[in-house]
């Protein structure tokens, strides 16, 4: 399995992004996939995981501003980020988790596999 996630760029505060994690090798809508990020000098963090069953969580730090969805189609998810922030400001990653529970799903630990990133750059 292979995840491409695409779409980061730099934006000013306030502005949009949407961000793009298309899977290779395996049905995406046969896995839960989420969202982290990681700031520099950071821990990486929980940002949202949407599950087979499309149910979606999210950070409370970005619930009301960020959206996943999914695209079977394209074997495609997608993460819209409204109202950006610079403490948004991050490598953004793409994760996959064949098994994924709620009690887990903000540990990097429950996901399988991992796409390469795409930065994130939000100005003030």
């Amino acid at each position: 399995v292979q995840l491409q996630a695409s779409g980061g760029g730099l934006v000013q505060a306030g502005g949009s992004l949407r961000l793009s994690c298309t899977a290779s090798g395996r049905a995406v809508n046969r896995d839960s996939v989420a969202w982290f990020r990681q700031a520099p000098g950071k821990e990486r963090e929980f940002v949202t995981a949407i599950f087979r069953t499309t149910n979606t969580y999210y950070a409370d730090s970005v619930k009301g501003r960020f959206t996943a969805s999914r695209d079977n189609a394209k074997n495609t998810v997608y993460l819209q980020m409204n109202s950006l922030k610079p403490e948004d400001t991050a490598v953004y990653y793409c994760a996959t988790s064949a098994r994924l529970i709620l009690s887990s799903l903000r540990s990097v630990n429950a996901y399988d596999y991992w796409g390469q990133g795409t930065l994130v750059t939000v100005s003030s």
